[in-house]
Parts: structure tokens; sequence; C-alpha cells
């Protein structure tokens, strides 16, 4: 099997003239609890980092570690979040949207080209979303990482909070477990409530009450 040139698309970049390639991502968009996340990564030209790929495919010790490590090395990056109550109003593939935006705009500098895994940005003429940019790109798996990591800590602290709701576990995905739990516990603050499994528990509990 040969192995992934996961730089090509920087390179390439780079020799088109583009500088501060940007590359973005987010993490959250399936669970039903906690808020979405982005990042947005720009790297030295050249820059590898060997190992580094989209956060799914990292167990949870070598995501921290390549945290630290991304964190020090690019010329800047951004990470930004937003609420379940946002993702509730404006829908989740808009608010993955904002999302990137936001961490975007706090690069510095400003990136002259940006690719983003599989999310078109329409304010940015010299964008490009790329499909499974997360395994293709260094940038963006980069990316991944931030938002994945931040995510994650941010369900360590709401487990810490409501530790009967198995946060820790199962970072607010739809599991077995966690559905058990919402039922039995009911519904917070931090919960999606657009959201499918979450809505029919609403209206469910709100038909009972009607009875």
């Amino acid at each position: 099997m040969t192995e992934i040139d996961n730089t090509k698309y920087e390179k390439e970049l780079n020799k088109q003239g583009y500088k501060f390639i940007a590359g973005c991502d987010e993490a959250g968009r399936g669970p039903l609890c906690g808020p979405v996340v982005a990042a947005a990564v720009i790297f030295p030209q050249g820059y590898i980092l060997d190992g580094l790929t989209d956060s799914k495919k990292l167990t949870e010790k070598k995501r921290k570690i390549y945290f630290e490590q991304i964190k020090k090395d690019a010329i800047s990056y951004g990470i930004s979040i937003v609420s379940p109550q946002v993702i509730d109003k404006i829908n989740i593939y808009e608010a993955s949207r904002q999302a990137m935006l936001e961490a975007i705009s706090q690069l510095n500098p400003k990136p002259d080209y940006i690719i983003t895994d599989a999310m078109p940005l329409p304010n940015y003429e010299n964008s490009m979303p790329i499909v499974k940019g997360d395994a293709l790109s260094i940038t963006i798996a980069a990316a991944s990482v931030l938002a994945k990591v931040t995510r994650d800590e941010i369900m360590y602290e709401l487990d810490k909070e409501h530790p009967e709701y198995g946060f820790a576990k199962h970072k607010g995905y739809p599991t077995k477990l966690h559905l058990e739990n919402m039922k039995k516990y009911g519904i917070l603050n931090n919960y999606r409530l657009t959201y499918k499994p979450v809505r029919d528990f609403l209206e469910g509990k709100n038909d009972k009450e009607n009875n």
C-alpha cells in the first residue's frame, strides 16, 4: 500500500506562490451534546510531522502529544467553539462553517490560501474544500487534532459536573449508554435540542405530561 504524501496540496500551493496556507477542520458534528469546535493552522513552508493524520485515526495519547507539538511549531493557529444553542438556531452545517470562519479570523498572519476538510468557504476566493482532507493534508490534519482535543477537554469538564451521563466515555455521541442515561437523567442545557434523539425524547416527555 502506497503511503499518502500529506504535504502534496501544500507543496502545490507553495509552487503557485501562496506562502501562508491555512488548513481548517472541525470536530463534533455528530454528538447530541456539547459544542462544535473548529481549528485553523498555518505551518512553515515544507513542514513535516511524522505520523500526523486525521485525528480520528490517532489514539488519544498521540493526539495530545501532537496537540502540543502543533501549537509549538505552527506559525499561527486559531480555535473556535460554537455552542449548542447556536447549532440549534442555524443548524450544524452552518455552525461548523461559522466555527471555521471564526478560527480563521484568529490567524496572524492572515492566510493567503485556505484548505478545508470538505467545507466550502464562499467568503474566501482563495480556498478549496478537500474531501477526506484530514487524511490528505498535514495542515488540515493538524486542525483536526486541535479541534478534537479541545472538544474532548470540554466534554471531560462536563463529565466532572455531571458524571452520571458518562460524557468522558462517549463525548456526547449517541451511544447506547448515552441514550439510556439521557432518558434516565434528562436533558441538560448543553444538549442540541434539534437533534432527533433529543427532540424525540422531549416530545415523548411532553406527551406524557399532557396525558
